[in-house]
């Protein structure tokens, strides 16, 4: 098997961090240490914990855990999206698109979490 960075979840849920970070980009400097930090931690964190999951997808239960951060911190976006929209520092069709993105992404996790053995490398 490949890299992580093959993995279609980590590609998705990069680029949904990449679209987060630029539109908070645009987030009142008063924000800074709060949701601006917090959206752009969490998003990122889904990232990093499939990576880290992939890189120990040999132990289903490492992996499992690994997905299962992954999730949560997906979920946890979800959580400051919705607030950056209850703020009114991002649009409708913006927040609509990335908790789009983001729940396509929990699909994708969720599958990871119930078939690691089809991540484990082994035929």
């Amino acid at each position: 098997m490949g890299s992580f960075r093959d993995l279609g979840v980590y590609k998705k849920a990069f680029e949904l961090s990449m679209l987060i970070f630029k539109e908070t980009k645009k987030f009142p400097s008063e924000e800074k240490f709060d949701l601006i930090s917090q959206i752009r931690r969490s998003s990122r964190s889904v990232c990093s914990n499939v990576g880290e999951g992939y890189r120990k997808r040999l132990y289903p239960a490492h992996f499992i855990s690994k997905c299962s951060d992954a999730d949560m911190e997906n979920s946890e976006t979800q959580v400051w999206l919705d607030f950056a929209l209850a703020c009114e520092y991002m649009n409708k069709e913006v927040y609509d698109d990335f908790v789009k993105r983001s729940e396509e992404i929990g699909r994708m996790i969720n599958h990871m979490i119930e078939n690691p053995e089809k991540y484990s490398g082994k035929k």
